[in-house]
């Protein structure tokens, strides 16, 4: 993958957390704990339970970085596509890619089979049809569980993304938007599609 493939990077987020991001930015698991910041989770447990020891090249704990999606139309949103009227996708700049310290997960970050690579350089060795396929699914459960794991490519920033690299959020019908609209300024999207709703 190349710069010029991507035209923005996703957080899968909460309705209900939208307001604090738009004050403080998006934090990162450790910065929300250290500032106790009340947010609501849209992380499946057993997966932040594979994510909490983690910790990437560097010596960095995976929970000191925000993580981003290349996709968000991905196992992860699969799992959660029940809640479509409680999340949104928040669009943020690819000039995140650019900010010190990032990092490029070239799939799940949780998985042991992902690599680590320095941003932006390390979108060379993100698989551009696997991430934006349709599917990942797959007779052969090796290729499958393959496919899910880079369908989940994610951009890692340490520690908050700031709320000026936010500018748009994508929802699921105008009733979601409607809810969203009442404290978000940016444009908003209604992309069924996305959240596996059509």
């Amino acid at each position: 993958m190349n710069l010029s493939d991507l035209e923005e990077l996703h957080y899968i987020t909460p309705i209900a957390n939208v307001e604090s991001i738009i004050a403080l930015g998006i934090l990162s698991n450790r910065e929300i704990r250290r500032r106790k910041v009340k947010e609501v989770s849209v992380a499946a447990e057993e997966i932040q339970e594979r994510r909490a020891p983690k910790v990437l090249p560097g010596g960095k704990p995976l929970h000191e970085y925000v993580n981003l999606y290349i996709c968000a139309r991905n196992p992860m949103m699969y799992r959660r596509r029940s809640k479509h009227l409680e999340i949104c996708v928040l669009r943020l700049s690819t000039n995140v890619l650019n900010l010190p310290n990032v990092v490029i997960a070239d799939g799940n970050a949780a998985s042991d089979y992902t690599a680590f690579w320095s941003s932006p350089s390390g979108l060379a060795k993100i698989d551009k049809e696997t991430v934006f396929a349709e599917f990942w699914t797959d007779p052969d459960p090796i290729v499958r569980l393959h496919n899910t794991r880079v369908k989940c490519a994610e951009v890692l920033v340490p520690d908050r993304v700031k709320p000026d690299l936010l500018f748009g959020a994508y929802v699921s019908s105008p009733e979601v938007e409607a809810t969203l609209s009442q404290g978000f300024s940016s444009p908003i999207i209604v992309d069924s599609h996305l959240f596996f709703r059509g």
